[in-house]
């Protein structure tokens, strides 16, 4: 676990336009269905894109202007919340847990983390997010496809990214139910998220995330947050294995707690 001075992180990621993935006439006939994953050449496209390169530092402070809201949950989901609330507030903050603590947080948890770098890596029809913290990817497809009728839910679902002008506009769908709004706030199989990701004009080393969440049955109405982060062109992800330190013990009926 490195000794950074970082107050917090986050990695965004690229998309490329989707004539940059027509076939050429060197390219060998495709089958039907998605394009490849990993489609051949193509690379020169991606000079054209914004420069997003660097590790991006997650702003605890909103951006000047920006109020943050909290979701606002209602039925089952708010009592759930509520409920948590209580047993924290009784056990000086902790609370059990039905995984390990080394469960990274998923989405949209992961783009909110502090602490810990993240960096995006991009290549024709896919941008990979890669966050220092647990190691983790995310995948966001830019080559055209739609999301699957019949996805298995995921940490962080199954993104979507196309451009709008410079910015990069993502649609994410089949998250799992495991993962959290925010501390102890769940959600339902129906969360939405959508995601517009732009350097700030005035401020070049600047990336703003604006995030829209929605979900019919866990929220009242859509929850929008705005989220920025800070450009650092110095920094290397180190490697994060959290398992190599998972000391929490698990009772029987699968709660974790601390050592």
């Amino acid at each position: 676990m490195s000794m950074r001075t970082w107050l917090a992180v986050i990695s965004l990621g690229l998309v490329m336009p989707a004539a940059a993935f027509a076939a050429s006439a060197a390219d060998p006939p495709l089958a039907a269905g998605p394009p490849a994953a990993n489609p051949r050449g193509h690379y020169a496209e991606l000079n054209k894109l914004p420069d997003w390169g660097g590790d991006w530092t997650f702003n605890f402070l909103p951006t000047p202007g920006v109020t943050r809201e909290t979701p606002q949950l209602k039925g089952k989901y708010l009592e759930s919340y509520q409920a948590w609330q209580r047993t924290a507030a009784a056990n000086h903050g902790e609370v059990p847990r039905n995984g390990s603590y080394c469960r990274p947080p998923g989405m949209p948890g992961i783009m909110m983390v502090g602490q810990y770098p993240i960096e995006f890596l991009f290549t024709p029809g896919r941008v990979t997010i890669h966050f220092e913290a647990w190691m983790q990817l995310r995948s966001i497809w830019t080559d055209g496809r739609k999301h699957p009728d019949d996805w298995d839910p995921t940490f962080y679902g199954h993104s979507l990214g196309h451009w709008e002008g410079s910015t990069l506009v993502v649609d994410t769908v089949g998250i799992k139910t495991v993962t959290e709004l925010r501390n102890g706030m769940p959600h339902s199989d129906q969360l939405h998220i959508i995601e517009h990701f732009h350097l700030d004009k005035s401020d070049p080393n600047t990336m703003i995330d604006d995030m829209l969440v929605e979900d019919p049955l866990a929220l009242v109405k859509p929850w929008h947050t705005v989220m920025s982060y800070k450009r650092a062109r110095d920094q290397d992800l180190l490697e994060f294995v959290c398992a190599e330190n998972d000391r929490n013990p698990v009772d029987a009926q699968g709660r974790t707690g601390l050592e």
